[in-house]
């Protein structure tokens, strides 16, 4: 049924690495994957089953980065993203002294970034990564206390759970929100408000010498809170509740950041490691010092940090909401075939949607014997992979490599962003593949190839150890993979789907939950399913998607 050949297997010389600073200049890397030099032999060719499924409301919190922003894709819809965080003194139980009064309060949160230009006077221009959309973007960004006590678990049965919080309650917390908005330094920090790529430089001088001193921060949120609430809140509040964290996130259950549209102007979306942000409350009080006279002032300062000093009891969580395009609707509900699998896969991520894969065809009406020879009757296991294993075990074939590769569709992605990486993992059981353990950052692949124009042309995974694993072993399941976009290949977690999803039109066969790495990424890309495309000239045909395999083949 196979053609006989022999092969010897190339060395791949693909180093990549991902940075969580998402920089859209990486697309260059994965040049080569595809198209690999193998001596001019031939590879068998396997059919592959692969169809869209929607990805339901998912848990999003304690993930880092998240979105914030409004990302409008011209292709997939439109996705809001707003964020929750608990927050936490950096010292509890403060002396905050006699007579305090606020002089300005302030929460900075820094942007991934890169320098691109340094001047002769030590002047940095910036580059902002991981924004989408409109590079000039606004949005009307509010922040609120949080009224709902965010918890890390909860009791059930006798049994402490994990507490999850999902991409769709955003209508929850919002509801929960506590009194007026707090950013008011303003139109630019609230009505107006843009990711600013400028560093911040500030120069101050030495009263007694003179001397200039400059700093410098790489770009950042900036915004100046309401005075009145942070001294009501911290500096009048009872010792009591500043006295540990998990009493203080009772006391302040949190900010919670709310976007929307900005009139009429463009708006856009970034991605954000909010751990890192901090608000500073600027205050004077009476001096301690029994030298001083009774109402003399000193400057001082607390410090809060976003989600709280503790990471294993505090939280954070990202909500999503999507105004899906009815084409992209239809597609991942409406259009899926399970059976012969789909023409075009969908992957988006955030609330999304991911390809599930199910390597060869389905046909299962034989097995093969001891020695070979095809016994009729199906034996639950597809009968391309039946004739492979017993190839393997009696014809001595040797695998030297086994890729996946997925083709963009370009007239589709034509003006809309490309992700930079997708991801390939066992669905059925929500693990990494051998491959990927083995050489998660080069031999795995899953970066994008990009063409002459600078646009991508398709996406290569190895799957080399999966595959001898699936035919060495005559007990080995079949399992479905799953494909997704990808935000960063050292995520490996999994976060938990609110409500489980039956696949296969079977009541007993369901996903509960999807990769994390994609849930991070609000990109997506339409790549060519496995499904056939009628003549063999036609582009669904030529690049639709295949099981690749070299094998070494003795006479």
């Amino acid at each position: 049924m196979y053609k006989t050949s022999f092969f010897k297997k190339s060395l791949l010389a693909v180093l990549a690495v991902f940075l969580y600073s998402c920089d859209k200049d990486f697309n260059a890397i994965g040049d080569g994957l595809v198209g690999d030099d193998h001596f001019g032999l031939e590879s068998e060719k396997y059919d592959v089953i692969a169809f869209n499924q929607e990805v339901t409301p998912i848990q999003s919190n304690n993930m880092t980065p998240n979105a914030l922003g409004i990302f409008d894709n011209p292709l997939f819809g439109t996705t809001t993203a707003n964020f929750v965080t608990q927050v936490g003194l950096t010292s509890y139980a403060p002396t905050i002294g006699a007579s305090a009064v606020i002089d300005s309060v302030k929460i900075e949160i820094p942007y991934f970034s890169h320098i691109t230009a340094t001047d002769k006077d030590g002047n940095n221009t910036y580059e902002l990564d991981s924004i989408y959309g409109d590079k000039n973007g606004k949005l009307k960004l509010s922040v609120y206390e949080s009224g709902i006590q965010m918890r890390s678990s909860y009791f059930s049965g006798g049994n402490q759970l994990p507490q999850f919080y999902y991409t769709d309650q955003n209508t929850e917390f919002s509801n929960k929100k506590v009194g007026e908005r707090l950013n008011n330094g303003g139109v630019l920090e609230n009505d107006e408000f843009y990711f600013n790529a400028k560093e911040i430089v500030t120069k101050t001088t030495d009263p007694t010498t003179k001397v200039v001193t400059t700093d410098r921060k790489k770009p950042q949120m900036t915004l100046h809170l309401n005075k009145q609430f942070f001294q009501d809140k911290i500096l009048n509040a009872a010792a009591s509740k500043l006295s540990s964290e998990d009493v203080f996130q009772e006391y302040f259950r949190g900010l919670y950041f709310n976007v929307e549209k900005s009139g009429s102007s463009p708006s856009n979306m970034a991605l954000m490691n909010f751990s890192e942000g901090k608000i500073t409350i600027y205050y004077k009080a009476k001096t301690e010092s029994t030298a001083d006279a009774d109402d003399a002032m000193e400057i001082k300062k607390i410090e809060m940090g976003l989600k709280g000093a503790s990471a294993t009891t505090s939280n954070t969580a990202n909500f999503l909401d999507d105004v899906r395009n009815p084409e992209y609707v239809s597609a991942i509900t409406a259009n899926v075939n399970k059976t012969e699998g789909d023409e075009k896969l969908y992957l988006k991520g955030g609330q999304g949607s991911l390809a599930i894969i199910k390597l060869f065809n389905q046909t299962d009406v034989l097995s093969y014997n001891s020695v070979g020879v095809p016994v009729s009757g199906g034996n639950g296991v597809p009968d391309e992979l039946d004739e492979i294993r017993s190839n393997v075990v009696l014809k001595n074939w040797k695998v030297n490599e086994a890729n996946l590769v997925f083709y963009i569709d370009a007239a589709k992605m034509a003006g809309t962003e490309e992700p930079n990486r997708v991801y390939l993992y066992n669905l059925t059981n929500n693990t990494v593949l051998a491959d990927y353990s083995a050489d998660a950052s080069s031999a795995y692949g899953g970066l994008i190839t990009v063409g002459s124009d600078k646009r991508g042309t398709s996406y290569k995974i190895r799957i080399t150890s999966h595959f001898r694993n699936l035919i060495k072993d005559a007990t080995a399941k079949n399992v479905d993979l799953g494909l997704v976009v990808s935000q960063s290949a050292t995520t490996l977690t999994f976060n938990a789907l609110k409500n489980k999803i039956q696949i296969n039109d079977n009541p007993i066969e369901y996903f509960s939950a999807a990769a994390r790495t994609s849930v991070m990424n609000p990109l997506g890309t339409v790549l060519f399913g496995g499904k056939k495309g009628g003549s063999p000239d036609s582009e669904q045909e030529k690049k639709r998607l295949k099981l690749e395999v070299y094998y070494t083949k003795p006479n």
